[in-house]
This record gives C-alpha cells, sequence and structure tokens, in this order.
C-alpha cells in the first residue's frame, strides 16, 4: 500500500459537481492499493499517518501528530500510486489491486483512520474526481508498506 500524505490547511472532493468531502486544518492521503496488500499493510499506513510528526510545536519544529493537533483527515484512492512509467511513455498499472479488492481494503483503512478517533473523509471509489488542497508549509510524504522507499 502506498500513500502520498500531504499536510493541509484544507481540502476538498469534489464529484459531478458536488463537494462529497472536506478537511478543514489536517492532512490529505492519496491512498493506492496493491494486489499483494493486506490488513497488516492497512495497519502499517495508518499508524505511520496517524503518528506522522509533521505539524509545528511551539517551538516551530516539526513534532506533532495529526492526532495532537485534533486535525482532521481526507483519505482519496488513487490506483495511479501504483503506474510503473520506467518503460516507454504509457504507466503501467499491473501492479495496482483489481477494483473490488483495492476498494475493500481501501475501506478497511478509512474505518481504521476513524477507529483512532480522527474525523475523516473520502473521495469516491473509481470516481473522476477533483481534489482542492492548500498543501501546508509545502508538507508532503511518500509512504510505501513494502518500505520500497
Amino acid at each position: 500500500m502506498r500513500a502520498v500524505v500531504q499536510r493541509v490547511s484544507s481540502s476538498s472532493v469534489t464529484v459531478d459537481g458536488s463537494v462529497i468531502g472536506s478537511t478543514k486544518q489536517g492532512l490529505l492521503v492519496l491512498v493506492g492499493v496493491t494486489d499483494t496488500d493486506t490488513t497488516e499493510d492497512i495497519q502499517y499506513i495508518c499508524d505511520k499517518v496517524s503518528h506522522l510528526r509533521i505539524f509545528e510545536d511551539e517551538q516551530d519544529k516539526m513534532n506533532l501528530s495529526v492526532l495532537d493537533v485534533g486535525g482532521e483527515v481526507c483519505v482519496v484512492s488513487q490506483f495511479t500510486l501504483y503506474g510503473d512509467a520506467r518503460k516507454g511513455r504509457r504507466p503501467n498499472f499491473m501492479k495496482a489491486a483489481p477494483p473490488e479488492m483495492a476498494e475493500c481494503l481501501y475501506l478497511e483503512l478509512v474505518e481504521a483512520f476513524k477507529g483512532r478517533g480522527l474525523i475523516v473523509s473520502t473521495g469516491q471509489f473509481q470516481a473522476h474526481m477533483q481534489v482542492e488542497l492548500v498543501n501546508d508549509g509545502p508538507v508532503t510524504i511518500l509512504l510505501d508498506s513494502s518500505k520500497e522507499f
């Protein structure tokens, strides 16, 4: 499982002209699921994201997590995180999980974040979405549960 974690002042997800998810201060988490992911990968990403110390403390040091600051999380499925563009010009998505599997694991991740007491909003699985954000910093962190990077 891969995640692009962005610290945001605000974010929103729009489908067919309607805002379906939004956050105030917190994190926008773009999530890609691969065909070998399990519940362990969900727990790894949930734990890592929930406890990432990427918010400033009183001394302006990144020392606080989204839990510490009472922030919100917007989780958006993005299969293109498993796009492999090393060969040719068109990405290969062979490592992305099939939609049925990906949706199930994505929803488990959303529930895991809620289980941490976080306020969670989402995108819409397999929909064409417009995602807007104000990246605070900017701060962007890449995570991979198989620790490929």
